[in-house]
């Protein structure tokens, strides 16, 4: 049973779950789905468990486990765009076979209207560097959330604090204007309102509730789902309101009481990284977080001794291994291994037994380009070879990888969508492998977007990091009148790095 209402199994236990964790669960779940609570799989929740619906979790960050009892109705999930106008594309490459597109481009198109209707944003299609990224994809489609082929999981999106992407399951039988098979104006949008920030409803009518309720030939917006977003964007031409601090958010009047404590709502991190069983840890000083899809999880932040025994604070670097489903930390001149909170035997080593690593590295990452494991110091990066060691020509200028800041990153991470994010300061970039650019709209919040947290927000679209077009390493920024990286500096950036 997955959606949130259960707590992912531990190493220790694998898949075993108490009798009483599975009838909370179900508990859940039937009072989520607006059916009898019995805590039993009676029949009713059979049928509700069958329903073709909606891949992004009911249960998420502070409406988890402990909070299912309060009734909600429109949920924010705890991040929003920056900007009003926003973009999005969908590639020739990845239209489904069964519609023709004009008729994907027509439900498309409406599903946004649906929400640009009832806000001050925006929706308009570009080729490249778009902001929400949609896709027909199969099964196995690399963003570490595989669909499940006909019926269930129909679709999901990432909420904006990962991009906003969408993507919908090739496996299903889309149409158009029929009762046969899945809607695809229904499904894109309530798609888009993860995209756009909203969680799931428990009000059945709405539409963002998570389960498919069957072709709508006249769709609208409940009045639920109107509510939920002009909270987060406030109404056609007005200004953006003030989320409320009970709606997903977490308020930072006082940042903090105990100044020992780190201020979780500034961003600022030493290493980030996520484990073998998908969680995502992010430290700082002597304490570290949990996030999940929806920010902060409840409870933290705690100290590293906590959890994760005798390793120190104030680490430099933080990766995990997919080849060997290890976590590496790394401060001064030793290293630690782990698998998932658990420390392996025979640790601290030295770094020199990285060959050519610094000691005082910054990060440690693997880039989604690649496959490949990077270290930065300052404004030079390493690529690594695990046997082997740093490869001849390294280290180069940071400044080869554009829009990352090139004077130095504070943290770096591939995450669970398979997209690399760097960290520094209170802000983080997103890096897009096929323009080998970061991502338009970026910087963003780490406090607002990774955490949560409720920030000021700029009413201007934020500007995009500029591109070098005289020369991949020229050390001199240009920003062209259009950004677009030129294909000779994609292909020269490329070729520099694997």
């Amino acid at each position: 049973m997955n959606f949130g209402y259960m707590d992912p199994p531990s190493m220790q236990t694998g898949q075993l779950q108490s009798e009483d964790s599975m009838r909370e669960a179900i508990s859940m779940f039937q009072e989520f789905a607006n059916i009898t609570v019995t805590g039993q799989l009676d029949a009713d929740t059979m049928r509700m468990m069958e329903m073709p619906r909606c891949g992004v979790p009911d249960m998420m960050g502070t409406h988890s486990r402990g909070m299912a009892r309060r009734r909600r109705r429109y949920a924010l999930q705890g991040s929003t765009w920056p900007k009003r106008d926003l973009t999005w594309s969908l590639a020739d490459a990845d239209y489904t076979p069964d519609l023709g597109k004009d008729d994907v481009d027509e439900a498309i198109t409406r599903a946004f209207q649906l929400w640009q209707e009832q806000t001050p944003l925006t929706f308009t299609r570009v080729t490249n560097r778009a902001d929400i990224v949609i896709k027909f994809a199969p099964i196995e489609h690399g963003d570490g959330a595989p669909f499940d082929g006909p019926g269930g999981t129909l679709a999901h999106a990432f909420f904006p604090q990962f991009g906003g992407d969408a993507h919908f399951d090739e496996s299903e039988q889309w149409t158009v204007r029929t009762s046969s098979g899945t809607n695809l104006l229904q499904v894109a949008a309530h798609e888009f309102g993860h995209s756009l920030g909203l969680s799931h409803s428990e009000i059945s009518d709405a539409l963002m509730a998570p389960f498919y309720r069957g072709y709508e030939p006249n769709l609208v917006l409940h009045s639920d789902d109107i509510a939920g977003i002009q909270m987060l964007y406030g109404m056609p031409d007005m200004e953006r309101p003030t989320p409320r601090p009970d709606a997903g958010m977490t308020p930072n009047p006082n940042p903090n009481p105990n100044p020992d404590v780190p201020d979780t709502c500034s961003g600022e991190l030493d290493a980030i990284t996520i484990t073998e069983d998908g969680k995502t840890y992010a430290f700082r000083g002597n304490y570290f977080w949990e996030l999940s899809s929806a920010g902060m999880v409840d409870g933290y932040p705690k100290l590293i001794s906590e959890v994760w025994g005798d390793l120190p604070g104030d680490l430099d670097a933080a990766v995990y291994y997919r080849v060997n489903k290890k976590i590496y930390f790394f401060k001064g001149d030793q290293y630690w291994r782990y698998t998932n909170t658990q420390p392996d035997t025979g640790y601290p080593r030295a770094i020199s037994q990285w060959r050519g690593v610094p000691n005082d590295v910054d990060t440690a990452f693997i880039w989604s380009g690649n496959g490949r494991l990077y270290f930065t110091k300052d404004d030079q990066y390493y690529r690594y070879r695990a046997g082997t060691g740093v490869d001849r020509g390294y280290p180069r200028d940071l400044s080869v990888w554009n829009g990352v800041p090139a004077d130095g990153v504070d943290t770096v991470m591939q995450w669970v969508n398979g997209r690399t994010y760097f960290f520094k300061g209170s802000q983080y970039w997103r890096f897009n492998d096929t323009t080998f650019s970061v991502d338009p709209g970026y910087p963003k919040s780490t406090g607002q977007y990774w955490f949560g947290c409720m920030m000021e927000m700029e009413e201007t679209t934020p500007k995009l990091p500029p591109c070098d077009l005289q020369g991949i390493n020229s050390g001199v920024n240009v920003v062209p009148t259009v950004v677009l990286p030129s294909l000779l500096s994609v292909l020269v950036a490329k070729l520099l790095l694997f």
